[in-house]
């Protein structure tokens, strides 16, 4: 067990809006992720929306407009922006897998990495793996030469990989980069649990990954749904920070449709009767050794 942790609100994903809390345009995102900093959360996870369609988006102008928002707030959060959009393949169905589907977003490597050069938070994600993403035709993508190329990228951004792992085998990738010299120390490791056709979130299967993560590494983890705020007791408990937010899990409880901040005033509530202390973001950027960028 660690007696402190930081926890990371992932503020809205990209994924289908379900509740009326997921927050949709910039000032929606950015005002939210403000309001879990307050609530004791020291990294927010951004993903952006367009504002029309309510759909996950690439576009560095609004990445742009919530990152200032943030910057221009009385309150500091790490901020770690998703990269993973971009290598999203929908096949056409089993018959006629192609061509894919319009949805598809597949682009090259550096142009997923268009809004980290511009606005350089301190932490980016990369998503260390393909996959089945749920019982659908989407295919999450994401090929070795593509995330090396990636990572190289962003260790000369001066930029912290948060590596994203949603199975057993994005482990082995992920020690792969770091023997490769593309990731600098400490490794940051996001073991995600409960996603179809990923890691279940059963106790066996998270410890499995907790001992084969890198040498120094400083993992988080978290699952989604209703074991989200479960997943925040059990995180320090096997030495890992903690991830809350709307991205994974819409409810506080039974029936009740939470916000941001009440996930992440939930998490701070469960781990100081557990007598773990909750980390600030200051704190956060020293133990991660992070480069701030203006």
């Amino acid at each position: 067990m660690i007696s402190e942790v930081f926890i990371t609100c992932a503020v809205t994903g990209g994924g289908p809006v379900r509740q009326p809390n997921v927050p949709v345009t910039p000032e929606q995102i950015a005002e939210s992720a403000i309001e879990a900093t307050r609530a004791g959360a020291a990294a927010v996870h951004i993903h952006v929306r367009d504002p029309k369609t309510q759909r996950g988006s690439r576009d560095p102008a609004l990445y742009r407009d919530v990152v200032e928002r943030i910057r221009r707030s009385d309150v500091n959060p790490v901020i770690n922006l998703t990269v993973g959009m971009g290598g999203d393949l929908v096949l056409g169905g089993p018959d006629t897998p192609l061509p894919p589907d319009p949805s598809t977003d597949v682009v090259g490597a550096l142009e997923r990495l268009v809004h980290v050069e511009e606005l350089r938070p301190e932490i980016c994600t990369l998503d260390c793996g393909s996959m089945n993403f749920g019982a659908r035709e989407y295919v999450m993508i994401n090929t070795y030469p593509t995330l090396r190329k990636m990572a190289a990228r962003v260790k000369e951004l001066g930029v912290r990989p948060e590596l994203e792992v949603f199975d057993t085998g994005h482990l082995m990738l992920a020690h792969d980069l770091i023997k490769e010299g593309l990731i600098d120390d400490p490794p940051l490791i996001q073991l995600c649990m409960g996603i179809p056709y990923g890691a279940p979130n059963d106790l066996t299967t998270l410890t499995a990954m907790v001992n084969r993560l890198p040498p120094r590494a400083v993992c988080s983890t978290f699952s989604i749904g209703p074991m989200q705020l479960p997943y925040a007791a059990l995180a320090p408990l096997i030495g890992a920070n903690v991830r809350v937010g709307l991205e994974d899990n819409l409810y506080l409880s039974r029936g009740r449709l939470a916000t941001n901040a009440e996930l992440v005033q939930r998490a701070v509530e469960i781990l100081e009767r557990m007598g773990v202390r909750v980390m600030s973001p200051d704190e956060v950027r020293q133990k991660l050794k992070l480069n701030v960028h203006s």
